[in-house]
């Protein structure tokens, strides 16, 4: 008996269907790592035998004070960040230097560090070449610190818009008499206003949410909604409280997400010749080195004193921090740690890597509602601190097997989740790149899908991908916030020692941590170099991460 063949309606519903798996995939791994974490932490305070009411939860932990401390703390963390980097954006933006690639590498290399290592670092300026400043700890070392952290995002975003500016804008303008300042003020600057705002949201975004650096320079006097999470749920296991704590944090954090994206997308629109940068000339050289200077000052200095104060963590020159870092025979674990970080990281890199390649190409090759599910929850990881996630981590352990919570892929798995984010804003543009005619002529000549992407797609992105594969290992290899709930004594990353290691009393522990500090520093000194030399000349690194 022949079969009839299946009816065109049901090929093409094959078709879509078949279409649609890629979907799965970011949905599936998001949904059970980021959403299942979340859900653990409801279920376990509505569960919880004490539990109370928001409101009352709210009462207890004096939230509305905690929401006031972490606005405010991260709103001046926004508008300090916006003064300090406001030259440096001038200097990427227009002077054309031969060391311009050094100057970008300097510029992202404080995003990219952990939290706890610039922690460690602001500690180390502030007992040493600001000693007496007051500045070794407390509001003024973490505004301080936030600054150094977030330069990078305020510089990458507003001179991305000042490059696309019309030239011929402002050479008109000057034509009809405008002097450069108004030239400046009348053409340019209309255009990065909103540009400028959707940077210190983010900014205030990653302030909001930031661990590492209150811990390390609160001292335990400054609380924010962050520490608190933590203190309540792991240092008091009040499980409704923290989850209380949390919902806010989150609602937080959305809000400024949000603000964020509204910011950006209301750009004026730009030129596709874009502004050329230029070798300076008379006057503008005195312009280049005082803010030249500026960077140094607050970009160099602070690494430089971490790495001072790694050769004198008594107050006389020793390399003994840096022999401990490989003495098995230590007490002190780093060499493991430091094992762990590197396999963990890389890890995490190949996750991110696979899931957020996925996610892109669905992003710019679909349209439906299950790509469109799929990749809003990719991105989704990026409205949530890491505290939290951590948090629902510990619960939702409880309800799983024993051997998924000591699981040594867990770690990489949720350091792989926080870095989705940035490969897809990486990697999107540059598919966007791609002219559509290439792929057709490949579908024509009898290329199927998956033929077309590894021979025309792979090929134009391969730049892109490779730095966000960079980005991915650093940023995985420097999480602390999520860590910090699920090491483990065969799971403990090098953040999460140093974190140990500052907290413990005794000068050699004070030389470890400040030594692993140097060699994080240097890694991702090495790999953010390795990403501005193979990202497309002219793009710009998306800006995503987690504290």
């Amino acid at each position: 008996m022949t079969v009839p063949p299946p009816a065109p309606a049901t090929r093409r519903f094959g078709r879509r269907a078949a279409g649609a798996l890629p979907a799965l995939v970011p949905l599936l791994f998001v949904g059970a790592l980021f959403l299942a974490p979340l859900a653990a932490l409801a279920k376990r305070a509505f569960d919880d035998a004490d539990a109370v009411s928001l409101a009352e939860a709210w009462r207890r932990t004096e939230a509305l004070d905690l929401l006031g401390v972490t606005v405010g703390m991260a709103a001046a963390s926004a508008v300090l960040a916006v003064l300090v980097a406001a030259p440096i954006v001038w200097l990427v933006s227009t002077v054309d230097l031969p060391g311009m690639l050094a100057v970008r590498v300097l510029v992202t290399l404080p995003f990219v560090l952990p939290t706890v290592v610039v922690g460690v670092a602001f500690r180390a300026l502030g007992t040493g070449l600001l000693d007496g400043f007051g500045l070794d700890s407390g509001l003024g070392a973490i505004l301080l610190a936030h600054v150094f952290l977030n330069v990078a995002v305020v510089v990458r975003v507003v001179s991305a818009v000042w490059q696309q500016v019309d030239p011929q804008a402002v050479v008109a303008a000057r034509t009809l008499g405008a002097s450069p300042w108004r030239a400046f003020l009348d053409v340019v600057a209309p255009r990065l206003v909103p540009a400028v705002a959707a940077a210190a949201a983010l900014v205030f975004l990653f302030c909001s949410t930031s661990f590492g650096v209150i811990v390390i320079l609160g001292d335990g006097r400054v609380r924010t909604l962050e520490t608190e999470i933590y203190q309540q749920g792991v240092g008091y296991f009040r499980i409704p409280e923290a989850v209380s704590l949390s919902f806010l944090q989150i609602l937080l954090v959305v809000c400024a997400l949000l603000l964020a994206r509204l910011l950006g997308r209301s750009a004026p629109a730009t030129s596709d010749r874009g502004g050329r940068r230029q070798r300076p000339r008379g006057w503008v050289w005195f312009a280049v080195f005082a803010v030249s200077a500026w960077t140094v000052l607050w970009l160099v200095v602070p690494i430089g004193s971490l790495v001072v104060r790694s050769l004198r963590p008594g107050g006389q020159w020793s390399t003994a921090g840096y022999r401990v870092l490989f003495d098995d025979a230590s007490s002190v674990s780093i060499a493991d740690s430091l094992r762990y970080s590197v396999s963990s990281a890389f890890a995490a890199m190949v996750i991110a890597v696979a899931v957020g390649l996925i996610a892109a190409t669905v992003m710019t090759r679909r349209r439906d509602a299950v790509a469109k599910v799929g990749a809003a929850l990719a991105i989704l990881p990026l409205g949530v601190s890491a505290v939290t996630l951590g948090f629902g981590y510990v619960v939702l352990t409880t309800y799983l097997p024993r051997e998924v919570g000591t699981s040594s892929l867990l770690i990489p798995a949720v350091q792989a989740l926080i870095a989705i984010p940035v490969v897809i804003g990486m990697v999107v543009p540059a598919l966007a790149e791609v002219p559509q005619r290439r792929r057709d002529a490949a579908a024509v000549l009898g290329a199927g899908p998956a033929r077309v992407f590894w021979t025309v797609d792979l090929p134009m992105i391969g730049r892109s991908l490779g730095a966000a594969a960079g980005f991915a290992f650093v940023m995985a290899m420097g999480e602390f916030g999520a860590t910090t709930f699920l090491a483990q004594a065969h799971t403990t990353t090098l953040p999460v020692l140093i974190g140990s290691l500052m907290g413990r009393p005794g000068a050699d522990n004070l030389a470890a941590a400040m030594a692993a500090s140097v060699l994080l520093v240097a890694v991702s000194a090495a790999v953010v170099f390795f990403v501005e030399l193979a990202a497309p000349r002219g793009a710009q690194a998306a800006v995503g991460g987690r504290r």
